[in-house]
Order: C-alpha cells, then structure tokens, then sequence
C-alpha cells in the first residue's frame, strides 16, 4: 500500500530534499530487532519517507547493518538520503573527530550500509581534543573524494556552532546543510543561541527527541514512576528524559495545554506535539524513532496535521521558560530607545 507523497524541504542551504519526518534507527539491533527494522523501514517509505537516519554507535554498528541489508534487499537505496554519523565509535588510540578516526569510521559505516557514499554525515557531538580544522579538513577530503555529499553536526552549543561555521568558511571548507540538537516543547534551550546561530547561517534543523522521550504522549504521570515496557520503565534515569528530571510542575502545566489543544482537534496529544515542533523556524526534518511498527505507524499520522495560529501560540506560550535574564533581556530585536529607558539603562 502506497500513501500519499510526505512533504519535502530543503536540508539547509545546499543540501538534499528531505521529508518531513525521517526514521530514527537507534532502536535497530538493540530495542528492535531485524525483523521488526525491516517493517518499519517498508512502512516508512510506503508512507512517502525519503530521510533515513543512523549512526556507527547504535547497537555497535548493528543499525548501519541492518539498513544496508534492507536496502540490499529492495535494490539499493539511491530515491533515499542516508543520514549516518561518527564521533563516539572511535578506533584504539584516537578521538573521536580527528583525521584518523573519521576515515576509518566513514569507511565502515558505507561498508555496513552498503552504499557508495553517505548523503548526510553528522559529527555526532563536540570533540574538544581535536581542532576543529582538523575534522573539517578531513570532511572536506571525504567530500571530494566522493564518500560523504553533504556534512552536518549534531549535539553543539552556540558558540561551538558558530566556531564550526567561521571555520570551516575561513579555511574553504564544506559548512553543514543541518544541525541535530535536542528539540521539543520540554525542552527549547536551542532557541537562546543555536537556533539564531543556524538561522543566520542557513543551516536546517532535524531534531530528535521531538516527543521527550515519551513524555509529551502523556502516559507518564506524577503519582507512580514509569515500569514495564517503555524506555523510563526499563530505566527511570534513563539521560535527559529521566523521570525525577521531568517529574515536574512545568511539565504536566505543558502537557494540560498540549492535552486542550489534541481535544480541539481530536488527535493524540503527540500528533499535536510534532505539528508544533514542525511549525518552528529552521526545522526541516524530524527524527521519528520507535520499537515497534505499531508505534511507528501512529507517529506518522501526525504528518497532515497543521495547527492554527492560535493553537501554536497557546503550546508556545505554555512551554515558554519564562522572562529571559541577562543578556538576552538587552539583545531583543525590540529593544528600542523607550525599552531601554524602562530597563532603566
């Protein structure tokens, strides 16, 4: 069964047209085994998916695999962009993002996937004992040799963002087409500085974690920590989307508002939060990642769904962490002659 095309939209300045919603595979070989990879990777492009997301750390490289003998199986994989990325899965001796590691892991990662070239590759966080020149050098020579087509990062500051980007343009390097931060109505923190960092320079936006870690669907509760099947039932301290972490007032005060909004439209609540998470600014692609192909399949129903003014007003104002401090309080595009008068500057 063939469904209707999903939306494309440009990876950033330069980069491929993506759909989206892209698959998240860090499930694959750990949570999820081949078999159930395999339907979720059909089920994702019967339903218009073109974005295919992974990484030489998921499962010790067991993703990377299990996609590549997918796409062996149905022919190759050249009407997909393939996304994967290096930086934690480093040989004996080396660190992450120096020369010597990202030859040797783009080598093994187009092995496993049995492909040619990588479409997207993403350094998977910042490597702070090696110079940034060094790992865009290398990306660059990946470029030109043909094993990488475009390059992007994931997990930076701002600051480390825009030392990437003035760089990689002083030296003549590739800049990224994408950044892939954490992004969700629990957790906005990008907005201060990566997000105008991004924007600024044309670079996309492809979040993960765009439902919290199950948060924002609403099965968590403040009265009885998670058990049983789940990512927090198996490990309440499970990073970021830990239980005490989330356990809060701000959090359920978000998830009443996203709750109003889902009965208005008669949808569940993470339909409505990843229509909201598609409304931002930069954000041209999101990492849907699942266990199961049950759970796949009522995510991507979310992909018709577009919210009103009012609808996303309401959820932003909600997940809002409240009046900025210094400096942000000053840097606003706002702040005209009379506001500095009222700050009393």
């Amino acid at each position: 069964m063939t469904h209707t095309a999903m939306v494309l939209n440009p990876l950033g300045k330069n980069g491929p047209l993506v759909s989206k919603f892209a698959l998240g595979t860090m499930t694959f070989g750990v949570e999820t085994n081949e078999a159930e990879a395999s339907k979720q990777l059909d089920l994702f492009v019967e339903h218009g998916g073109t974005f295919i997301d992974t990484a030489d750390a998921y499962g010790n490289g067991l993703s990377e695999e299990i996609i590549g003998l997918w796409g062996r199986e149905r022919g190759g994989m050249d009407d997909l962009i393939i996304a994967t990325k290096g930086r934690f899965a480093p040989p004996a001796g080396s660190h992450g993002a120096s020369r010597r590691s990202l030859v040797r892991s783009v080598n093994a990662s187009l092995k496993r996937l049995r492909i040619d070239a990588i479409d997207v590759y993403f350094i998977h966080g910042w490597d702070r004992h090696t110079d940034i020149a060094e790992t865009l050098a290398t990306l660059s020579d990946l470029v030109s040799v043909g094993k990488i087509h475009n390059i992007a990062w994931s997990n930076v500051s701002g600051w480390q963002l825009q030392k990437i980007i003035s760089t990689a343009s002083a030296g003549g390097y590739p800049l990224p087409v994408a950044l892939q931060p954490q992004y969700n109505l629990l957790e906005r923190g990008i907005e201060l500085e990566v997000l105008p960092c991004c924007l600024e320079a044309g670079i996309a936006l492809t979040p993960w974690s765009p439902l919290g870690g199950g948060w924002l669907t609403g099965k968590y509760t403040a009265d009885a920590q998670p058990s049983g099947a789940s990512r927090l039932g198996e490990d309440p301290n499970r990073g970021v989307e830990a239980y005490d972490l989330r356990n809060t007032n701000r959090t359920y005060a978000i998830l009443k508002e996203l709750q109003a909004v889902a009965d208005r439209h008669n949808r569940p609540s993470a339909h409505v939060a990843l229509a909201w998470l598609s409304s931002r600014p930069g954000v041209a692609s999101i990492l849907l990642g699942a266990r199961s192909v049950a759970q796949l399949a009522d995510n991507l129903a979310a992909a018709d769904l577009v919210l009103q003014s009012d609808d996303l007003a309401q959820l932003t104002q909600a997940s809002s962490g409240g009046p900025l401090g210094y400096p942000y309080n000053f840097l606003q595009d706002w702040c005209d002659m009379d506001v500095w008068k009222r700050l009393g500057t």
